[in-house]
């Protein structure tokens, strides 16, 4: 979770997979939204190691790099700026703007109510 401009991550081995702790960064693999991503920490980002259950671990000392926030740009600075931006596209969606081979019918609802999981032995 996000609260007062730092990220919480949580990577005990039962939530992360191929968990690495370097001298450089922390690397391991994790689901956002059910979205499998490769997650990659400069050690230089990273303020402290801590267990949630019992508040043991290691805090940092800051990097001057972070030290100081960034400004936020406003909309003029933005499209003023000549450098190219990024953006994340997800390519599994299909383009709003190319045509659909629908036949016309509309798509049929999800259905309705709870969700249920079924214990198979």
């Amino acid at each position: 979770f996000a609260r007062d401009g730092q990220i919480v991550l949580n990577i005990a081995p039962r939530a992360v997979g191929n968990l690495e702790l370097g001298d450089d960064a922390v690397r391991f693999n994790a689901r956002f939204g059910g979205v499998p991503r490769n997650v990659y920490v400069p050690i230089s980002a990273v303020m402290a190691i801590y267990s949630r259950e019992n508040g043991a671990g290691t805090m940092f000392e800051p990097e001057p790099a972070y030290e100081n926030e960034m400004p936020l740009m406003s909309v003029e600075d933005e499209e003023a700026s000549s450098e190219p931006s990024m953006t994340v596209i997800d390519g599994n969606l299909p383009d709003p703007s190319a045509e659909s081979d629908d036949d016309g019918d509309e798509p049929t609802p999800p259905p309705r109510g709870r969700p249920s999981l079924r214990v198979v032995k």
